[in-house]
């Protein structure tokens, strides 16, 4: 279980201090999904990095199954995320060096027992159907390619938590619909418990929870 209870997130400003986030709770289940809208500027990404144990907040606490991973020293910290959290960004962040199979066993690399993760990495690649651009560049790969690799990679290690910033914003009709498609449908799969922020209604309304960001405080949508 996901609980995010009476966060707040304060910036020191040389104006005072700027208030981005102010008592926002929200808890998800394992198997629950939750989009987040709220315009630019909102707080909408700080409220992500702070889920997924990048950025502390100022007040108010995040446990994941049980666990606060702001109270873990740096090395446990990061290895509670890279086993417990996967992240998708807007932009998908591939090495461009690296081939597609190797994108996706990143975030392996520090893992202790890593023999499976070269097959269940070409089955997550079946799975968004990239199986015959496992040896493929990023730059070969069309943007909605790419965001696929990204949603692979962040699925390798079996996270419990899987936080999506923009995962469509920059791509067109078509590639955004195939995109929430296979997140909605892998997420659904393995039981993860999923947020997605994003600025995209059609994507949003596609969630069976829904919540908006205005003033640095959390509404349901439409509240």
């Amino acid at each position: 279980m996901l609980e995010i209870s009476e966060v707040s997130k304060v910036y020191p400003t040389p104006r005072g201090p700027l208030t981005v986030l102010s008592g926002v709770s929200l808890a998800l289940q394992r198997g629950e999904a939750a989009a987040i809208t709220g315009p630019s500027g909102s707080g909408k990404s700080t409220l992500l990095y702070i889920a997924g144990a990048l950025e502390p907040p100022t007040a108010g606490s995040v446990t994941l199954d049980g666990a606060d991973p702001y109270r873990l020293p740096e090395p446990e910290l990061a290895a509670f995320r890279n086993r417990m959290i996967g992240f998708i960004f807007q932009d998908h962040c591939l090495l461009p060096q690296c081939s597609v199979l190797e994108n996706v066993l990143v975030p392996t690399l520090v893992a202790e027992d890593r023999a499976d993760y070269p097959k269940r990495a070409r089955e997550l690649l079946e799975q968004v159907a990239l199986a015959d651009r496992l040896d493929h560049r990023p730059s070969e790969l069309s943007g909605g390619e790419r965001q696929r690799v990204a949603l692979a990679r962040a699925l390798i290690c079996r996270p419990h938590l899987l936080l999506c910033d923009e995962p469509t914003g920059n791509l067109d009709e078509a590639s955004a619909e195939v995109v929430a498609g296979l997140l909605l449908e892998l997420h659904a799969l393995r039981e993860t418990m999923l947020i997605v922020v994003t600025h995209s209604s059609a994507l949003a309304a596609r969630f069976p929870q829904r919540y908006e960001l205005r003033h640095a405080t959390l509404h349901p949508a439409g509240a």
